[in-house]
């Protein structure tokens, strides 16, 4: 992949996530939704779609497949603001009515695509556990003064303007995140270094610190590549 084309898939992501967030969506149908787009992008050439309008179309796909309750009047409305934030709202007439219709068979169009898999295992319900462990290991003094979770919450969900969704297994991406928000807070596990079997082993016994230290590469260059987006 390009990095041009890097870029706009950022681009698409990061306006997936505004208007998500402007639908009030969970965070869960939001990672649906990119991992979707992700999906369909490694099948399929930029260049002979609008990844805007997939993007859209991602998000109202997700919405179905994690039974979250948005209309569809709604995520056109909302994803047309956010992508012209210098136009009047959108007015029922020919280009809403065009523009539903665009997002209704794009959304068909996905399902037909990916062969109607558009269900993920995601990462969130192994770091919700893991640092719930984690929180139990830690010193409570420690734990309550360095928001270790919150910093991994957000690793998780800035993973997602990438590719790891597909690429490395959920509890991989999980133990990755919370291990790099470690690092963001210059602490590590207590005795760690002392035991024979590592804390990440513990929680995936097949991950190794290469896996890791892969995944917070790839987190880290999707960092580089916002810094690359013009202002």
């Amino acid at each position: 992949m390009s990095n041009s084309e890097t870029r706009v898939h950022f681009r698409v992501i990061m306006f997936m996530f505004e208007a998500g967030s402007r639908l009030h969506l969970q965070s869960i149908p939001l990672a649906t939704a990119s991992t979707i787009y992700h999906k369909f992008f490694r099948l399929n050439q930029l260049q002979d779609y609008d990844p805007f309008l997939i993007g859209a179309a991602c998000l109202s796909l997700a919405c179905k497949t994690e039974e979250e309750s948005v209309r569809l009047r709604d995520i056109v409305n909302v994803c047309y603001r956010t992508l012209h934030k210098n136009k009047t709202q959108l007015e029922i007439g020919d280009t809403y009515w065009s523009l539903r219709e665009s997002v209704a068979r794009c959304e068909l169009y996905l399902l037909r695509a990916l062969e109607f898999k558009v269900q993920f295992d995601h990462p969130h319900k192994y770091l919700c556990h893991y640092l719930k462990s984690m929180s139990q290991w830690m010193e409570p003094n420690l734990w309550e003064d360095l928001p270790i979770a919150r910093t991994a919450w957000s690793l998780l969900r800035d993973s997602y303007h990438t590719g790891l969704c597909l690429d490395h297994s959920p509890e991989h991406i999980a133990v990755s995140v919370l291990y790099f928000a470690l690092l963001c807070h210059g602490t590590e596990m207590p005795f760690h270094k002392h035991t024979r079997k590592k804390w990440w082993q513990v929680f995936s016994e097949d991950i190794t610190l290469v896996i890791i230290q892969t995944i917070i590469s790839k987190i880290i260059t999707s960092y580089d590549v916002e810094n690359e987006l013009p202002r």
